[in-house]
């Protein structure tokens, strides 16, 4: 199909970029251990480990996974906050010709049970705060092989011992927990630095990643990245963020703010992959919620990228501490994994003078797929261009192809996207089309010069009175107001509408009203558009990368309606 948008491309930026120059992530990880074997990767707590460290650790750690008898393709399960440990377990994984299946480590049991199931892992790698929850249901699973660390375990020595017995002892933030049989991860390191890692043929088309989608809107699924997809994706992206980049000179080492949970895609790819493909450096922070703490550590550093969501963004330039950090050496703040704010935008340019460039991906496209031009200095209020290599149709119901300005299900083709869901070609066939596009479920407009906007999901769209209502376009106008934090938009059933709109707000001035939200929405919105129900609450219910729950919103509002 004609990639027209291309011509909008910023200088320099290839409208197709050779994935094929690689056999394999593989290949390209160790291209990248050996040329920057004496740069720093990760940071965490003052404590950094090089890219040679990163290959002798991966290395045993993928040695020793072998000498278990495992397979190549057999599943090997990440169950870590930002830590160390997670890249040095992630590339062992990798190199050893394992699949790596992302966890969120605040599962619940339930959804570990399912989500360990599911992908048949047969190892897993578990920091031991929440060794817990696997104590619970590994009875009921198929792993085998169970390998627990602490927070502390690769910040040498002294610090180490201090940071797990403050966690442990302190904090008292390890339940008791059994694992019969469990190995440490010190363990794993100290015995397979003396086992030959046997390098597994792996080839593009071999399974790399499980990434699991968020499952807030049914079962969660693995999506099957293969080796050339996440390749795909990050050369793509290296491609796209070379504008940005190269606007003034950077000093030092390319620095990569790591705020976001490794174990998403947004951060899997945008932070720790492309980080390590360009040499850079990830400083890390577990616990980008407590904000004190989260300023003190970025302040220590001069930061190139800082890929953020909305609400991260947001949270920092509402933090008095924030706007006296040194943004000079910031080149780009990435927006991604739910729609970025133009307020939210506004305040961040005003503060760092970078501005936020907003992108758009999924775990079916290995994450990003779209993104704002990393060298331009306005607020598009879209999610910008596709990226190399990516085709975008926008289809109506029918999976017909709509005109330029109308909206439609975005719909989305290239190496990027995912092989399909893990075993579930049902599933998988729903989602795409008989010419090989994802249909992602975000309805957005595409204008004459290939940008989109989104304007929601399919499912959360509100029906008023035969009108159809965004939740976004009235979450953006609430936020104008002063006073409001955040807000969250979804339908309620109306016997006189069908349904209805209601609004739920937190709030930064505790004496805003309801009559002050309406006022103010009686100026920007027409009249179906309105919240018909206004709420305040204390705090929105939000996924750990920090999205808006709404389903979990609509769920509450529909039971008090009832009552």
């Amino acid at each position: 199909m004609e990639r027209f948008w291309t011509e909008h491309y910023p200088a320099n930026v290839p409208a197709h970029v050779d994935i094929d120059q690689y056999g394999s992530l593989i290949d390209l990880l160790e291209e990248s251990f050996s040329k920057y074997a004496n740069n720093k990767a990760y940071v965490l707590m003052d404590k950094a480990i090089t890219y040679g460290d990163l290959d002798r650790m991966s290395r045993a750690v993928g040695a020793y996974l072998q000498s278990l008898g495992l397979q190549k393709g057999d599943r090997i399960a990440i169950m870590m906050p930002n830590v160390l440990q997670y890249p040095v377990v992630l590339a062992g994984i990798v190199r050893a010709g394992f699949i790596a299946v992302n966890v969120n480590p605040l599962y619940t049991p339930r959804e570990l049970e399912h989500q360990l199931n599911d992908s048949g892992a047969k190892a897993i790698f578990i920091i031991e705060n929440f060794a817990e929850t696997l104590d619970k249901v590994l009875a009921n699973t198929p792993v085998e092989h169970v390998f627990v660390t602490g927070v502390g375990d690769l910040l040498g020595f002294a610090k180490g011992m201090l940071t797990n017995f403050v966690v442990r002892k302190v904090r008292k933030a390890v339940p008791p927990y059994r694992l019969p049989g469990h190995k440490r991860l010190s363990h794993v390191l100290a015995q397979g630095k003396s086992k030959k890692m046997e390098k597994p043929v792996v080839t593009a088309d071999d399974v790399a990643v499980l990434q699991y989608t968020g499952g807030t809107t049914g079962v969660s699924k693995g999506a099957t990245l293969l080796h050339r997809t996440v390749t795909a994706n990050l050369l793509s992206s290296e491609a796209w963020m070379q504008p940005g980049l190269n606007r003034r000179p950077i000093e030092g080492q390319l620095t990569f703010i790591c705020a976001l949970p490794l174990y998403h895609v947004f951060a899997f790819i945008t932070c720790s992959l492309l980080s390590m493909r360009t040499g850079g450096v990830n400083i890390l922070i577990p616990n980008p919620r407590d904000m004190d703490a989260t300023i003190k550590e970025i302040g220590k550093y001069k930061f190139h990228v800082f890929p953020g969501v909305n609400t991260l963004f947001n949270g920092l330039t509402n933090h008095p501490e924030f706007a006296k950090l040194d943004f000079d050496q910031l080149r780009i703040a990435n927006g991604g994994g739910m729609a970025v704010q133009e307020a939210v935008a506004k305040k961040w340019l005003e503060i760092t003078g970078c501005p936020i460039c907003e992108g758009y991906g999924l775990s079916e496209t290995s994450s990003g797929i779209t993104c704002n031009p990393t060298d331009t200095d306005t607020y598009s209020g879209t999610i910008g261009l596709p990226m190399p290599n990516v085709d975008i149709k926008i289809l109506d119901d029918d999976g017909n192809e709509v005109p330029r300005g109308q909206p439609g299900e975005i719909a989305i083709r290239g190496p990027q996207v995912m092989a399909g869901y893990w075993q579930r070609p049902d599933a998988t066939e729903e989602v795409m089309t008989p010419d090989g596009f994802f249909k992602s479920g975000d309805v957005g407009i595409m204008d004459d010069r290939g940008y989109t906007k989104i304007v929601d999901r399919k499912k959360d769209m509100i029906l008023v009175s035969g009108f159809n209502v965004y939740p976004n376009e009235i979450e953006a106008v609430a936020v104008g107001c002063d006073g409001v934090d955040e807000a969250a938009c979804v339908g309620v059933p109306d016997k006189s509408s069908g349904e209805a709109v209601m609004l739920f707000l937190t709030r930064t001035n505790p004496d805003l009203t309801e009559k002050d939200v309406r006022d103010y929405c009686a100026q920007e919105l027409t009249g179906y558009k309105k919240p018909k129900h206004i709420r305040f609450v204390d705090e929105m219910p939000k996924t750990n990368v920090g999205k808006i729950l709404r389903r979990e919103l609509r769920d509450a509002a529909v039971k008090e309606m009832s009552a």
